[in-house]
């Protein structure tokens, strides 16, 4: 399960791809101009929770050191990024970072390669069909036209995957999560399964008591409403609730201080609610869906006040959506308990794939069983062959060769039996001389 950290930076990212890919090309020579040696670090930044997260990572870090990368941060416009118009300006990077990036690249074009063959290693040997486009799809963030350096086509195409992978992760984590809570309730019931009646009606009624015992819980303020801003406000930052200031309020919450706030900064915002729903040491809360819940309310907010959908809430967004009447908003925030994930229909439809999925892994095993029988027949064949046919070679060497002959015959000598002679059956006398010999 993809806990909701791991993408809380993604707007940075975003950000940051925004700052480096977004410039005029402007008329530098670079010919006369030595550059600055500079020591090239492993990446800092959050994860983003892609596959590919640190060669995105290392790319975008090592062009926010270029100096001519860094001069077009300013000026970024998000649309522009997303469709890649000034990925040329990576013609003005400095050599030494050029040629970092060209390693970088080789470094994930072998890591791929490398994780590929695995999956198709254990997908193959496992007797299920291999889905060769979905392997392939994994190399959509590198340009394959030069496989050995990174090239404006590389850096366009990274914009573009990421971009399109982020604003499609969150939905990924929700089917993730509705898997994972699928998966829980049927092992429950076919724990239920193995246990005798009264053990089972047990088990069912403390089931229901931990399930009220979770719902039980004092109201959820709306999410990014003044209600739930002001008990920040006042519970967490130690304030008067009624001297609220949103403009003080989001400077001290940005806690980097970058003018925006990313997902991680909002979702903090939700802890004190959470806390009202979860609780790590209660058995009847699930840390898991805690963090769906944390990933439902930033989603929520996000809607609501990041206008241009950059992932990041500016200081002028979150100023405008305390304009609005959703800010107001005095209705209790409905938690997962009072929203069903899926309907029974949904289940028996999760239950009859895992049928499907065990029916076709016995039929497999069978299969694999009957070809490693069939092979082990023929294994004996071929060493029952390969036995006769050495046999049949050593009786043809004894008697094609000579040497064996000679030395047969002198062994009879030494031994005194009489020499045959050629068309007569009977050996002659000792004293009689063989023909041909003196």
């Amino acid at each position: 399960m993809v806990r909701g950290n791991s993408l809380v930076h993604c707007g940075l990212v975003l950000l940051s791809l925004w700052l480096c890919i977004q410039s005029v090309p402007i008329n530098v020579d670079r010919s006369k101009e030595k550059p600055p040696v500079q020591e090239l670090q492993p990446p800092q930044s959050a994860e983003t929770g892609l596959h590919y997260d640190r060669y995105l990572r290392e790319v975008i870090e090592f062009l926010e050191k270029d100096p001519h990368f860094k001069e077009k941060l300013k000026n970024a416009n998000m649309d522009d990024i997303k469709q890649g118009k000034l990925a040329k300006e990576l013609n003005f990077v400095q050599h030494n970072f050029r040629t970092k990036l060209d390693e970088l690249k080789r470094e994930e074009m072998n890591r791929l390669r490398m994780l590929i063959k695995v999956k198709h290693d254990i997908q193959g040997g496992s007797g299920r069909t291999i889905d060769h486009q979905s392997l392939l799809k994994q190399f959509e963030h590198l340009s394959h036209q030069n496989p050995n350096t990174f090239e404006v086509e590389d850096l366009d195409q990274l914009i573009q995957s990421a971009t399109k992978d982020l604003e499609n992760f969150d939905k990924d984590r929700h089917d993730e999560f509705k898997n994972y809570e699928l998966t829980k309730e049927h092992e429950r019931r076919e724990r239920l399964k193995t246990m005798s009646e009264e053990t089972r009606q047990q088990e069912e009624k403390h089931y229901e008591q931990l399930r009220k015992k979770h719902a039980n819980h004092t109201k959820v303020n709306h999410p990014g409403s003044e209600t739930q801003l002001k008990e920040v406000w006042h519970e967490s930052d130690g304030m008067d609730p009624d001297n609220f200031d949103p403009k003080t309020f989001f400077k001290m919450h940005d806690t980097n201080g970058d003018s925006f706030f990313d997902e991680s900064e909002l979702e903090a915002l939700f802890t004190k609610e959470l806390e009202k729903v979860y609780n790590p040491e209660n058995e009847e809360d699930d840390m898991v869906e805690m963090e769906e819940e944390r990933l439902r309310m930033r989603e929520h907010v996000m809607n609501e006040v990041d206008t241009n959908k950059d992932r990041l809430v500016s200081m002028i967004e979150f100023m405008a959506a305390t304009q609005k009447e959703e800010f107001l908003e005095k209705d209790e925030w409905e938690t997962l308990d009072q929203n069903p994930l899926y309907t029974e229909e949904e289940m028996k439809e999760y239950e009859q794939h895992l049928v499907n999925e065990q029916n076709d892994i016995h039929q497999k095993s069978v299969e694999l069983q009957k070809q490693r029988e069939e092979l082990e027949r023929k294994q004996e064949e071929l060493s029952a062959q390969k036995i006769g046919l050495q046999q049949a070679v050593e009786e043809m060497e004894r008697i094609k060769d000579p040497g064996t002959v000679a030395a047969g015959g002198a062994a009879g000598v030494a031994a005194g039996v009489a020499p045959v002679v050629p068309g007569n059956s009977r050996p002659l006398p000792p004293d009689v001389p063989v023909p041909g010999h003196s």
